[in-house]
């Protein structure tokens, strides 16, 4: 198969990707051979062994051969065959072939030594030259440059104008009759697990006969072993049998058979995703040994390197379409379900429901995990993150989710340092944004924790090290330990807007609850019930405008959670580059319970983002002219951005529980069209 048809590029060496120089020494007494190979410099040592009275030198090779002096770092180089050249042991003697060999020593460099004294030359030496032509080639991904030949493999360079092969974490399971992920063996178990792995070749011209004496040799570090597996195309590749695992975990080295004379296939996997001792980078490498000599040990003639950067685990914000939403069936929830599930209709994307027998009464599915996807050139599939939190729902990612083109990952600490802020509920992530003059492209994860310096809880270091290793949205902390249940979406979402920076940042804000209330109150509605409609077995108290206002504890504990959000708002728009136009406050007001914040009626923000259709907790306001004075003050606020409200009571099916609309579901999205190696991190 042609390398376009691969997808690849052969790369022409250049002075940074090439091995250091060979030295050849040549000899008088018999004539000398050696293998060089295309492209790449061999320095001829002609010093060793020369006639006395030698002044002068000439230098000479067969068509092919391309030979060059050297006589200092000032002048560079000329080409040889141009003069004679006086004999001084500061010049360098460079032959460079650029085309290999049809038959061994079918090239040569013949150097004659000279005297002023002797018409004729005092003595010949002679350096046959068998060249061979080897690469080691894979996908670069260097779509953005404009000079495609001139790459250094060994690098992986970030940004539009960079290039460096992409390696995916093969942790999706495409044969469904296997337990575990496909990365988790050592074998191809079925065909469509190759189309998660990047493909590297091994190319190689020249005279089948320089093998007799000569091998090549994959091989890669035994630390960059841990984090990459290959397996080698041995046979039919329409058989998984075929398919030899060759390199990773305790292979660090292959000698490459000739199976199919100039090109070898090797498929390349990715074991884990960069994390805190894993930058990410996995180098390999093909090297020539000289196996010619009985007397002397292999000997290395060059070396080629190609470098994979593991693609990282993507977080997709709720301003990106929706393809499925995900919602538990448990007792008593049938009108939420259907409620999700006809917002899922309007919004056109498929609904997956975890049946009770699964979740065992656990519905808080957005605690459970979180959908994101990795990229490569050649493929892209989404992977759920499992949560360290291990409720009832523990097993529904990993037995109902993975699966073909749908991979996994999770971390779990090896201590019980896991609190209420490792469910997922405390994991978002922004829009794109610039912030302080860097770009954001693919927005900034959002997780909460404790205030610098205190002692409060924050999300286990497993979790932390594993967001901060994926480098492509960089995390930002808040404060949100004054919260009971400690989760980010509890104070705080995201909706797509048609202008601006094309989205908007919504903010809990008890400020704005207490001046719609008092704007309520002035017109005379203090005696609207908060609560009024609320159905449910267990009978709910209703509060008027009137008493919430003239509660001086709970206007007082308001104020403090208004300083929190306020804290957090600051974080927010340095960190994400936001200005007041971009953030809308949401009337909320909070209670406490055991000196933490909770909602005092359905937390608003929380809610479920589809497209341009919003599913919001029902807050049960007061009625006022027939219509919740709350709803209808968020859809004042919400549907001029084209947005559709539409508002579903999870009052005991969720609020009860210190949870709301987005707590009891999950979305997978389109993932982002940037691609993620074109940023610079």
């Amino acid at each position: 198969m042609c390398p376009a048809a691969l997808g690849l590029a052969a790369q022409a060496p250049t002075e940074a990707s090439m091995s250091p120089q060979r030295i050849v020494r040549v000899s008088l007494e018999h004539p000398t051979s050696a293998v060089c190979v295309a492209g790449v410099e061999t320095l001829v040592d002609i010093y060793g062994s020369v006639p006395e009275g030698t002044e002068m030198f000439e230098v000479y090779g067969t068509p092919g051969v391309d030979v060059y002096i050297s006589p200092s770092m000032e002048r560079g180089r000329e080409r040889a065959d141009t003069r004679r050249w006086h004999f001084d042991n500061g010049l360098e003697i460079i032959v460079v072939m650029n085309s290999p060999s049809n038959d061994l020593n079918d090239s040569h460099v013949q150097i004659s030594y000279h005297s002023s004294h002797e018409p004729l030359p005092l003595a010949y030496a002679v350096l046959y030259l068998t060249c061979v032509d080897i690469a080691l080639d894979c996908d670069l991904n260097c779509e953005g440059r404009q000079d495609r030949s001139y790459v250094d493999k060994r690098q992986w360079v970030w940004g539009p104008g960079g290039y460096g092969a992409v390696l995916l974490v093969n942790c999706d399971r495409d044969d469904v009759t296997c337990y575990d992920q496909d990365n988790c063996d050592r074998h191809v178990n079925c065909l469509q697990d190759l189309e998660d792995m990047s493909v590297m070749v091994l190319r190689t011209q020249g005279p089948a006969a320089l093998f007799d004496d000569h091998k090549l040799i994959l091989h890669t570090s035994s630390y960059d072993a841990k984090w990459a597996r290959v397996f080698h195309a041995c046979g039919p590749e329409d058989s998984c049998e075929a398919y030899r695992h060759v390199l990773g975990q305790n292979k660090v080295s292959y000698e490459v058979p000739r199976f199919h004379g100039d090109e070898e296939r090797f498929f390349v996997e990715g074991l884990s995703f960069p994390d805190a001792r894993f930058t990410g980078l996995v180098s390999f490498h093909v090297t020539l040994l000289d196996d010619s000599n009985e007397d002397f040990s292999e000997s290395p003639i060059f070396t080629d390197t190609v470098v994979f950067r593991v693609a990282p685990w993507i977080m997709t914000p709720s301003t990106l379409p929706p393809l499925e939403v995900y919602v538990c069936r448990v007792r008593n929830n049938t009108c939420f379900v259907d409620a999700v599930a006809e917002l899922a209709r309007k919004a056109g994307c498929k609904l997956t429901v975890c049946p009770q027998k699964e979740n065992r009464n656990d519905r808080w599915i957005q605690d459970e995990m979180e959908l994101g996807y990795v990229q490569a050139p050649h493929k892209t599939f989404p992977v759920v993150f499992d949560s360290p939190r291990n409720g009832e729902l523990q097993d529904f990612p990993y037995k109902r989710i993975l699966g073909p083109d749908f991979g996994y990952v999770t971390r779990e600490p090896q201590d019980s340092s896991v609190s209420g802020l490792d469910s997922f509920g405390n994991l978002e992530v922004s829009p794109p944004v610039v912030a302080d003059g860097k770009e954001y492209p693919l927005g900034r994860i959002l997780i909460g924790g404790n205030l610098p310096g205190s002692s409060g809880r924050r999300v286990t270091q497993v979790v932390r090290d594993f967001l901060y290793a994926q480098r492509v949205q960089p995390p930002v902390e808040l404060f949100v330990d004054w919260l009971a249940v400690g989760h980010v979406d509890e104070f705080l979402s995201f909706v797509p807007a048609p202008d601006g920076k094309g989205f908007r940042m919504l903010l809990a804000s008890p400020s704005a609850c207490f001046k719609l209330f008092q704007e309520k109150q002035k017109w005379g509605h203090g005696r609207a019930l908060l609560f009024k409609g609320v159905v449910g077995d267990k009978p709910v108290h209703t509060v008027s405008i009137n008493q919430v206002l003239s509660n001086v504890d709970l206007i007082s504990y308001n104020k403090f959670v208004q300083s929190c959000i306020d804290w957090n708002r600051e974080v927010l728009k340095r960190e994400l580059g936001l200005t007041e136009r971009d953030i809308v406050d949401i009337p909320q007001l909070f209670k406490t319970e055991r000196k933490k914040a909770v909602a005092f009626f359905p937390d608003l923000v929380n809610m479920l983002v589809l497209g341009k259709h919003l599913g919001i907790p029902k807050p049960f306001g007061p009625i006022i002219n027939g219509q919740c004075c709350l709803e209808e003050k968020v859809r004042s606020l919400l549907e001029p951005l084209g947005l559709h409200c539409t508002f579903i009571d999870d009052f005991y099916t969720y609020h009860v529980r210190h949870g709301e609309v987005h707590c009891g579901t999950n979305v997978r999205r389109q993932p982002f069209s940037f691609k993620w190696w074109n940023m610079v991190p």
